[in-house]
């Protein structure tokens, strides 16, 4: 972090900002476009929102008065209001990804088919593109990286996002010596698998997050996407469909992430979780074969081994994103990127509710369906659909039962989308490496 923070004290000197576009001005995005006006070395050039009031608002938030922002209906209002060292704002991601000046692009939009757009789009201008868009990244993240080293820029998770504060974790770990057993997360919410937006709306409203991304929370999507997005990143798989969920203290942490016949719950080594009582942080179990390195660490009051815990008590979300972003732009480097061609995860779609043939579905925190942690290959085996393909274009070919898994013979899909086109992409190479 000291090298990084000399390189933006540089840019700063020198008059040189990292410039980002930011789409999706949300709580996440409003965070962040007030955390980069304070970051040296770089600024928020240009943010976009399908409501130009948000854009408008993000500015504001961080103090920066309308005077100074240019409303942008094409790609050359976004250039001149850029090169007039103006702030921009605009509807229209497209536009603003065809910018001269813009380095990095955040996705901050929480929505897999306008995330696949937005990489896409951001790699096809040679820009770098931060996913905050998680959701996108567990469907087509192996090919959307493939394609970005293709074209010379980097295609990253971010910093602050639990999956990167675990592989924060992780890389530590690893370039210490230590071989890490497990990476996890905390969970804040309980989990309800068949929660409905509806049934949620007031603790939304008091939180200031719409009432589905709420949902998405507590009926575990969102905790099975991120932890898919560790999976990936770091090779680990999911010791059971759907994470063994326990409860426990940090201190209690390194004897419940223990193999079973070690009076732990795991069946094998190499996985991701999440757990209760531990929110809202990242874990690493860790251990080592040096008797020298335990005897160390039982000297540091790391425990008395052989599994040992790393947590971190925090994750800043888009607070944190900036570090991705200089990453990227400085030198070429990723936060959280997935580790191979092919997925290691999948997050596959279960139905919420007893669903009826040529009923149509929705979406991640909605009515229908929530997702579940798989190992890809048995997820393909199986035919499971990934949750991020399931929009409300796509209908359900036969009856299905509250908490069944769907197959892809259940479900017709709308294979309109960037998202299915970038996934079948993805599954030809997939058929192509297992040839």
């Amino acid at each position: 972090m000291l090298g990084l923070r000399k390189k933006l004290e540089e840019l700063e000197a020198q008059n040189k900002p990292i410039k980002v576009c930011l789409v999706g001005a949300g709580m996440m995005g409003k965070g962040l476009v007030s955390q980069l006006l304070r970051v040296r070395g770089m600024e928020p050039s240009v943010v976009v929102s399908h409501k130009l009031e948000d854009s408008l608002k993000a500015f504001q938030l961080a103090g920066i008065g309308r005077e100074h922002i240019v409303i942008a209906k094409s790609t050359e209002d976004i250039n001149i209001g850029m090169e007039k060292n103006r702030f921009v704002v605009t509807d229209d991601y497209q536009l603003a990804l065809k910018a001269n000046l813009v380095d990095v692009v955040v996705d901050a939009t929480g929505v897999p088919e306008t995330g696949a757009r937005i990489a896409l789009g951001s790699i096809d201008n040679r820009k770098h593109v931060v996913m905050l868009n998680v959701e996108s990244d567990v469907v087509a993240g192996p090919y959307l990286s493939k394609l970005a080293k293709k074209a010379g820029v980097v295609y990253t998770g971010s910093a602050g996002d639990e999956p990167g504060a675990a592989m924060e974790l992780y890389d530590f770990a690893v370039a210490s010596g230590f071989k890490v057993l497990a990476l996890g997360k905390g969970k804040n919410n309980p989990l309800d698998f068949y929660v409905t937006p509806d049934q949620v709306e007031e603790r939304a409203r008091v939180s200031g997050l719409k009432p589905l991304r709420l949902a998405s929370f507590i009926d575990g999507t969102n905790t099975m996407v991120e932890m898919a997005a560790m999976a990936n990143a770091s090779g680990f798989i999911p010791d059971i469909r759907g994470g063994h969920g326990p409860t426990g203290t940090v201190d209690q942490l390194p004897g419940i992430y223990s193999l079973k016949e070690e009076g732990g719950i795991l069946n094998g080594y190499g996985i991701v979780d999440f757990a209760f009582g531990v929110a809202p942080g990242v874990y690493a179990i860790i251990t080592t074969d040096q008797p020298q390195v335990h005897s160390e660490m039982r000297f540091l009051k790391m425990g008395d081994g052989p599994n040992y815990v790393l947590f971190r008590p925090y994750h800043l979300t888009s607070l944190e994103t900036p570090i991705s972003i200089a990453k990227a732009a400085i030198y070429g480097e990723g936060s959280i990127v997935p580790k191979g061609d092919l997925p290691v995860a999948e997050v596959i779609t279960r139905a919420k509710k007893d669903l009826k043939a040529g009923e149509h579905l929705d979406g991640i925190g909605e009515y229908t369906v929530f997702g579940s942690i798989e190992e890809y290959g048995r997820a393909r085996e199986e035919k499971l659909v990934p949750i991020g393909l399931i929009n409300d274009n796509a209908r359900i070919k036969v009856d299905v039962k509250k908490g069944d898994f769907l197959t892809y013979d259940m479900v017709e899909l709308d294979q309109t989308t960037e998202i299915f086109r970038l996934r079948q992409l993805q599954e030809e190479m997939a058929e192509d490496l297992t040839k």
